[in-house]
């Protein structure tokens, strides 16, 4: 991604917190930063403007914490650095909204997480990818994912969405999935996570993983054993869950879930907005629906289930009560 481009002040202020920062700045320094400071009304505005926003914005990585667990972190240690890249880091957050620009407004969305990610999938999109270290991840439609790969680390950042990773061996170096709530560790296994409303789901394919909170809770789990990952607990989920990845074969596999849920596995392949009435979000669904025909999907439920499902427009689906 190229660097954001700041107007010539913001990038005066920058540099000059870079330099006062950087050490204990001597006499001299001080001296040209106060003439500077001096010089214009401008350049002091924009200097408390940034000193207020850069001591806000602690706040906003904590929250970044959550949407995009890790990458607070690394801004954070950005900014300790006393060189060009607390710069490059001062000038990203400035640009990204962090300290204040518009575009933090966008990335807190679908699109803005698409087009931060760095691998990401439209609505009916599914994608394969060949990961640097020989890793193959695949990504569910609506997905969006970041990479973080060193000589000692394979990190994966799920933003949004679905994937099923297929680890590439390397027991010194085991690739980890993160996610708000926490991590999904092995040096080689086969496994799916999926993004929930609070909660992040499990599901080993093959071999093993460890799964661990935030707050510090572990639980590992062996071939077709699944959990859900919420920030407190990690919950085991009954019985064989690998059916879950049958969206890699374009199938949506149901075997009693409540159909608020079915409908949210649909929603990343259905143009629009789908509303299901309260009613019945907790009617248990079984069956073997196709993701790449959702008004298939949906007619199928409407066949089996006491709904009905009517098509206001293209941008509109309601399933209500038949």
């Amino acid at each position: 991604m190229s660097k954001q481009r700041l107007d010539p002040l913001s990038e005066q202020t920058i540099d000059w917190m870079v330099k006062l920062r950087a050490g204990t700045p001597d006499t001299a320094l001080q001296e040209r930063f106060n003439l500077w400071l001096a010089k214009d009304p401008a350049h002091a505005q924009a200097w408390e403007q940034l000193n207020r926003r850069l001591g806000g914005s602690f706040k906003t990585l904590r929250a970044l914490d959550q949407r995009i667990p890790g990458q607070a972190d690394e801004a954070r240690q950005l900014l300790l650095q006393p060189t060009a890249s607390r710069r490059d880091a001062l000038r990203a957050l400035t640009g990204l909204g962090l300290l204040g620009g518009g575009l933090w407004l966008g990335a807190s969305t679908p699109l803005g997480d698409s087009l931060l990610a760095d691998l990401s999938t439209g609505r009916g999109q599914r994608q394969d990818f060949n990961l640097a270290d020989g890793s193959r991840l695949s990504l569910n439609a609506n997905s969006a994912v970041d990479l973080h790969f060193t000589d000692r680390q394979r990190l994966l950042i799920l933003r949004r969405g679905e994937l099923v990773i297929n680890v590439a061996p390397d027991p010194e170096r085991p690739l980890c999935v993160r996610t708000a709530e926490g991590e999904v560790r092995s040096p080689a296994a086969r496994f799916l996570v999926a993004r929930q409303e609070q909660a992040s789901r499990v599901v080993v394919l093959q071999q093993s993983v460890q799964t661990r909170l935030f707050s510090g809770v572990t639980r590992d789990l062996q071939e077709g054993q699944a959990a859900i990952l919420y920030p407190r607990s990690i919950v085991p989920m009954v019985g064989d869950q690998r059916h879950r990845a049958d969206w890699l074969q374009a199938k949506l596999n149901v075997l009693d879930d409540p159909l608020e849920d079915v409908v949210a596995a649909l929603r990343p392949y259905t143009r629009g907005f789908v509303r299901v009435a309260p009613e019945i979000r907790g009617l248990r669904v079984q069956g073997v629906y196709p993701l790449d025909n959702s008004a298939r999907a949906f007619a199928a439920l409407a066949e089996t289930l006491p709904i009905r499902v009517d098509h206001y427009s293209p941008w509109l689906t309601a399933i209500g009560p038949a």
